[in-house]
């Protein structure tokens, strides 16, 4: 749904008023990342562990890893991953449509996108086939699906009309059941001279994280809708002294796994890492999440202010709207609304 001005800035005010009714007590804002973490052993082994993608509750990890794609569990999304199970296809770059029932998937050697699929989460995959024109018309590898199933983000380096080596490419379909139209380039906001490949789509659909090459860095685009062009891809400037590959974005953007050269240290000669996102919603810096930090928010709604543009993760979207009051009050509530324990 879309908000007019007038509506957003009434919300705003009815939330002010609220809050000063129960008495609960212009800078640079922040969204702070975390050092990178290896995931763990049950994930990384002593050989090659590389990119991966997670189911769209953020339960299941797909993953390659010693001879193809396989599958972690966890309970929920604050839980450890379980050990990962058998190879269930030969393949790199796993893309897990949403409903489970879609694996998108490359071959190393010919670069052709495949999709295997099964009648229900509880049976086999079927036999993988290539993804066919105008998809399949020229190489596509590296890809990721969108959380409403209906948009294919992936990366080719044939397909007339790039801008440089490897460019990202979006194909859209009516519905589920329908074949993927011709693809789109995703511009030179995103793509440069050189080598841009490995997107991963946030489940809104308004953030695109990716990789520069191997040694270009882990880069991030925003879109304040669906229908706009994508802005000036930042770079998230991860520290790595080796290569890093693949990230891929969790459901709620607060997590992003990537696969990180040995130069790291780790299990193998590559692993899966991760990097976390938190806003920092204590505008003024004094200690407490209350209502002066909401007046600074007020103040620079609808502007193009950092102070308060805390979302969407991993870095915003370079404006202050409702978005980003709703990571407000998340927080507000969590630090001035605690949970009564159960008798």
């Amino acid at each position: 749904m879309k908000w007019s001005n007038c509506t957003k800035i009434r919300l705003v005010v009815v939330v002010f008023v609220v809050t000063i009714v129960l008495g609960i007590g212009s800078a640079h804002g922040d969204i702070i990342m975390s050092e990178p973490i290896n995931v763990g052993p049950l994930i990384n082994d002593s050989g090659n562990v590389q990119e991966c993608d997670f189911s769209s509750d953020g339960l299941k990890l797909y993953f390659c890893g010693s001879g193809g794609i396989r599958v972690a569990t966890r309970e929920s999304t604050e839980s450890d991953w379980s050990e990962r199970g058998p190879v269930i296809i030969t393949g790199v770059d796993p893309a897990i449509s949403p409903d489970d029932l879609e694996l998108y998937f490359d071959i190393w050697g010919d670069w052709y996108l495949r999709v295997a699929t099964r009648p229900s989460k509880d049976e086999p995959w079927g036999n993988p086939v290539k993804i066919g024109p105008p998809v399949g018309s020229y190489d596509a590898y590296t890809a990721d699906i969108s959380a409403d199933g209906l948009s294919l983000y992936f990366a080719s380096y044939e397909r007339p009309g790039g801008y440089g080596e490897d460019d990202i490419w979006v194909a859209t379909r009516a519905t589920i059941n329908d074949e993927w139209g011709e693809p789109v380039n995703l511009g030179p906001n995103v793509n440069s001279s050189g080598s841009d490949l490995c997107p991963s789509i946030s489940s809104d659909g308004l953030t695109l994280v990716f990789n520069r090459g191997p040694w270009g860095g882990i880069l991030a685009s925003t879109r304040n809708s669906v229908d706009d062009e994508w802005s000036p891809a930042v770079n998230l400037n991860i520290n790595n002294p080796g290569y890093f590959y693949g990230p891929a974005l969790s459901p709620d953007g607060s997590t992003i796994y990537f696969d990180a050269s040995a130069a790291w240290g780790g299990y193998g000669d590559d692993d899966i890492w991760q990097v976390t996102f938190t806003p920092v919603v204590d505008f003024n810096g004094d200690g407490n999440i209350d209502t002066d930090d909401l007046l600074i928010l007020i103040e620079h709604w609808d502007q193009e202010e950092l102070l308060c543009d805390i979302a969407p993760l991993p870095l915003g979207d370079g404006i202050v709207d409702m978005k980003d009051l709703e990571v407000f009050i998340e927080y507000w509530e969590q630090e001035n609304m605690p949970e009564e324990p159960e008798e």
